[in-house]
């Protein structure tokens, strides 16, 4: 398991990274230490169980509300489960809650609808405390039933006749804050009357790296290009329609040469960007035109894995893994576990194998992209409600998917990347939660792979056999 070198070294390093904001150097801090914190947002962050902010919160805190007052635009690395939601939904929420006017101020963009779903419910649990909405689009529902919840049509008496510029500048907003996917939210901008983002002020692209891969690429130059000022969109139809909605509110934004927005806007667009394995290459970074960004990080090295994961490989033979597995869930007592396969069919057909094994006396269900958008909420919902307890899974679950409770990942299928094991390993030792990781590898694999700081574990199970 490795990525290439050699590429990594011909790649130069962006020089305002060679000097990161250490997070690590941050410490939890309780809410009555933390400057300018909406006491409504302390009620509402109390009422979910928490009692301090983690490192990673902190620092972005600081950078935000604090002394760097959004300043600059942020690049996030931080090790997975250290709590990188909130850091970004906090301040947002802070920043926007003093707003008179209701339209769609902050944007923040996913690569998958379950993540989608998932970061939508941290905003949903603070925003209304301080009067904001929160909105979703990710496919999940139909589009109508979509439309409806995001923008507000104007309501016209029968048998009146209206200007049609009175009937377009009726659209309002229903929502302050968005969570979508590229897909569903190239749908609305393309489709949708009443949806713009003349007003955006803040956008966070989570999942940074995978959100900048071709396949994704082609929502992000449309959202900025939307959030300039008197430019040429390069969607004319969604430009002309623009001026003529929400016609009484207008957003404006100015270029000059102050505080170093020489050619470029100002009311700026304040960009968020994060990952536990942040890109550091300079030709995708680019793309999201970036302000004076400031770089924070975990530690000196490029990808950390969770502070208290124990990593552990288990040496076995081709045809006996599956045997393997079935005796090591079974050494693990019952205990919440992920079992990561290569593909969604790869999951399929463990998952039918391991429920042969009647004598488990666990719960075991599959979750993959192939299924539906319902069926996976349903399975991922009661593995988070204790009802089942090993989910077996394709890499549909590796990112940013935070599951309360899951002691184990074991990787079936060895993960081809560094990164990929990374975000494996990741869903367990959440929010500085002990957890362990195992890997399951043929003598052969082990010759090959390279992954650091693994302990060796070697299972005496010649009573199952």
């Amino acid at each position: 398991m490795e990525e290439s070198t050699s590429k990594e070294k011909s790649v130069p390093v962006l020089p305002w990274m060679r000097s990161p904001v250490d997070i690590s150097q941050f410490e939890d801090c309780p809410f009555d230490l933390i400057p300018c914190l909406d006491p409504r947002l302390k009620v509402a962050l109390q009422n979910l169980g928490f009692s301090s902010l983690l490192p990673v919160q902190i620092a972005v805190w600081q950078e935000t509300i604090g002394p760097g007052a959004f300043e600059r635009d942020l690049c996030i690395n931080s090790p997975t489960g250290s709590g990188k939601t909130l850091a970004y939904a906090l301040p947002i929420v802070q920043r926007l809650s003093t707003r008179a006017v209701k339209c769609l101020r902050a944007l923040i963009v996913l690569p998958t609808r379950d993540l989608a779903v998932q970061v939508k419910e941290v905003f949903a649990a603070i925003a209304p405390a301080v009067g904001l909405s929160v909105g979703l689009a990710v496919g999940q529902s139909s589009v109508s039933r979509e439309i409806s919840e995001l923008i507000k049509r104007p309501r016209f008496e029968a048998g009146i006749c209206y200007d049609p510029e009175d009937l377009m500048q009726g659209f309002e907003s229903s929502v302050d804050i968005l969570v979508a996917t590229p897909g569903r939210l190239m749908d609305h901008i393309t489709t949708t009357k009443g949806f713009t983002l003349e007003h955006l002020c803040y956008l966070v692209v989570d999942e940074t790296d995978r959100m900048l891969r071709e396949e994704y690429q082609s929502w992000l130059p449309t959202v900025l290009e939307m959030t300039h000022p008197n430019s040429e969109s390069i969607m004319p139809q969604v430009n002309s329609f623009f001026p003529s909605v929400f016609g009484r509110l207008k957003t404006i934004r100015r270029c000059g040469v102050e505080r170093g927005f020489k050619g470029k806007c100002y009311p700026r667009l304040v960009k968020m960007v994060l990952s536990a394995t942040l890109t550091r290459d300079p030709s995708k970074l680019a793309q999201l035109d970036l302000h004076h960004p400031l770089f924070l990080t975990s530690g000196e090295s490029r990808y950390q894995l969770p502070e208290k994961l124990e990593s552990y490989r288990v040496i076995c033979e081709s045809k006996m893994k599956p045997l393997f597995l079935v005796a090591l869930l079974q050494n693990l007592g019952g205990e919440k576990c992920i079992v990561f396969t290569s593909s969604v069919e790869s999951t399929h057909r463990l998952c039918t194998l391991l429920n042969f094994f009647g004598d488990l006396g666990v719960k075991i269900k599959e979750y993959s992209g192939l299924q539906r958008q319902s069926v996976r909420s349903k399975t991922l919902k009661a593995f988070r409600e204790g009802e089942i307890q090993v989910l077996v899974s394709s890499d549909a679950m590796t990112r940013g998917m935070d599951v309360e409770g899951v002691r184990n990942v074991i990787n079936y299928d060895k993960p081809p990347y560094i990164k990929t094991y990374i975000h494996r390993a990741g869903r367990t030792a959440r929010a500085g939660q002990a957890g362990r990781c195992f890997t399951l590898l043929h003598r052969d694999e082990l010759i090959q792979k390279r992954i650091s700081s693994l302990h060796v574990l070697r299972l005496l199970m010649a009573w199952y056999f």
